[in-house]
């Protein structure tokens, strides 16, 4: 704000009684229970402002739930452990199930590989002795030599 400009002018509202428009007659007069507190305060300016202190709404107390039976709840955490031990024992035999499924394989694996093994053994073609003819080379040598020397 430059120092040529001057603030707006201000309105201030002061409360008003509104006239009822229910004829008098009728109207039951109700002592309040308080009158609330006018309030004034100064600002920095000069200007007074004047209202009604607002205090903050008090919530409704939550009304008291009722207390769980005992014996309910024994019944609910019965009904869960049983679930829980059911769940645990499907769980225990499917896994022995599938180690077992395992070993087997394992068992088969290890049965084809030593079969394969003794086949080898047995098929497989080696000089048997006294089938061939063993050929010492230093004696040949030296029975060419004295033959042909």
């Amino acid at each position: 704000m430059h120092r040529s400009e001057r603030p707006a002018a201000v309105e201030i509202h002061h409360p008003q009684t509104i006239a009822p428009t229910v004829h008098p007659a009728h109207v039951v007069p109700v002592q309040p229970g308080a009158v609330p507190a006018v309030a004034s305060i100064v600002l920095p300016d000069g200007r007074v402002v004047t209202g009604y202190a607002v205090h903050p709404a008090q919530p409704e107390p939550v009304a008291a739930k009722p207390a769980v039976s005992r014996t309910a709840v024994n019944i609910a955490l019965g009904g869960i452990g049983f679930g829980a031990v059911c769940g645990g024992l499907f769980l225990l035999t499917a896994f022995i199930a599938a180690l077992t499924a395992f070993i087997t394989q394992l068992i088969i694996l290890a049965a084809v590989i030593f079969g394969g093994w003794i086949a080898v053994q047995a098929l497989g073609h080696r000089p048997h002795r006294g089938a061939g003819t063993t050929v010492n080379i230093h004696k040949a040598v030296i029975r060419r030599s004295h033959f042909h020397g």
